[in-house]
């Protein structure tokens, strides 16, 4: 089935857009799948995993050379020291996160960062338990604040609240959050929320509910899977106690790639805070006196446990220079010229429903449609079209056109796909 014929003039017009453009694709710097006629396919699931930028091989054996090449003097003498990777992170990091750069740290997976962080910073206390989330959270949360319940003793069906939209809408309301801290935040410990809603692509206010969390003396953390390298974010300027998220969606370091984590300059400084602590979250100034007592590092880095995975962090580092030499806001211009795009060819469409903001402010670059047969649909769409999207049972796809790899032709050859599998 031919969905791009060359007479098509919206195929031109999409070419016209892409050439015209302020900011040039960056396509080349990625692999990109085949499609089933040999070419690329369009690729709209960045907000499950990123496409892999070609510079992530040539990192990567850079360091196994130097494993072969020096073995155990790589941790000190190899041309990107082993003992001090994960500051070359920093402070890309930081910039992509609007934060200080020893509020940052590249460590683990994003729900070990989630467990982590409450292990310090949810402490239930008389009255004040309660763990508020949105009832569509990433599945992931609603465990790792339910098992936080388990272990201090708590029920999590009472200790868990799930913040749902009112009837028949599909967002949460800024104002029937901040509603709810206000009327109940005495009772609540920890607002941990989505920045980005996986489900339906709604961007949250966070610096409106950080603000009315801590007012009502509740700590605010946010899981920023689909908010970083998506959103721009200021997490420092917002007051946030702290964040997590992965990079391995918009940030393109590689399935299960390491995670990232930020902690306020407030908190960071305080050596009273209880933690779970390791090695390599020790002072390097003591580190290697072997001594049994921790101190930790005046940074984010005093949550580190273990010693970074060198393998693992180099797709991370070749990712972030990217996102560096771009810029966030470029990239979220960018963002919302072509999510903005794809919104118009889609509300033209039969048997689908948007279900995403329609309001550019409050989403990032991924739109979920309601539709009949997500999953077959979803396949149909890569075997029959090339376009590579991703399905949530039972009945949301999910299309995220991001900005670095994504074009004004893959959005247009994505809706005249659908347009013509759904008649």
């Amino acid at each position: 089935m031919d969905f791009l014929p060359s007479e098509d003039p919206g195929a031109a017009e999409a070419r016209r857009l892409d050439e015209a453009d302020p900011l040039p694709t960056l396509r080349a710097e990625f692999h990109v799948p085949a499609a089933p006629d040999g070419g690329e396919a369009a690729y709209f699931a960045g907000n499950s995993l990123g496409l892999q930028p070609r510079a992530a091989a040539e990192l990567v054996n850079e360091e196994l050379l130097d494993w072969a090449r020096l073995a155990v003097e790589g941790h000190h003498h190899g041309r990107r020291p082993w003992v001090g990777y994960h500051e070359l992170l920093r402070e890309p990091a930081a910039r992509l996160v609007g934060a200080l750069p020893h509020e940052v740290v590249a460590m683990n997976s994003l729900t070990v960062n989630l467990h982590l962080m409450m292990a310090t910073f949810y402490r239930p206390a008389g009255d004040r338990t309660r763990i508020l989330i949105e009832d569509s959270a990433f599945p992931s949360d609603s465990y790792a604040v339910g098992s936080q319940a388990v272990h201090h003793g708590l029920d999590p069906a009472e200790t868990v609240v799930r913040l749902r939209p009112r009837p028949g809408e599909e967002h949460l309301r800024t104002e029937d959050v901040v509603g709810r801290l206000e009327r109940e935040g005495d009772r609540v410990a920890l607002v941990l929320l989505g920045g980005v809603n996986y489900l339906t692509g709604q961007l949250m206010d966070i610096p409106t509910i950080t603000k009315a969390g801590r007012a009502a003396g509740a700590v605010v953390g946010w899981d920023l899977a689909h908010a970083a390298g998506n959103v721009p974010l200021r997490l420092h300027d917002w007051d946030v106690d702290f964040a997590a998220w992965c990079s391995y969606k918009y940030l393109n370091g590689g399935p299960g790639a390491v995670a990232g984590c930020f902690v306020h300059e407030r908190h960071v400084r305080d050596a009273s805070l209880p933690r779970l602590s390791g090695w390599w979250g020790n002072d390097p100034a003591t580190r290697f006196a072997m001594a049994p007592d921790f101190v930790p590092v005046a940074s984010a880095d005093s949550w580190q446990l273990s010693n970074p995975p060198i393998l693992a962090m180099a797709p991370v580092l070749a990712s972030l220079r990217i996102f560096d030499r771009v810029g966030m806001d470029a990239l979220r211009a960018k963002s919302r010229r072509l999510t903005g795009y794809l919104a118009d060819r889609l509300a033209g469409i039969g048997g689908l429903e948007v279900i995403t903001p329609s309001d550019p402010a409050w989403r990032g670059c991924q739109l979920s449609i309601r539709v009949a047969d997500a999953a077959g649909l979803v396949r149909r769409l890569a075997d029959e079209a090339g376009v590579i999207a991703d399905a949530r049972e039972p009945d949301v796809v999910r299309l995220a056109p991001a900005p670095l790899y994504c074009t004004f032709a893959d959005c247009h050859r994505a809706a005249e796909a659908l347009a013509a599998l759904l008649r």
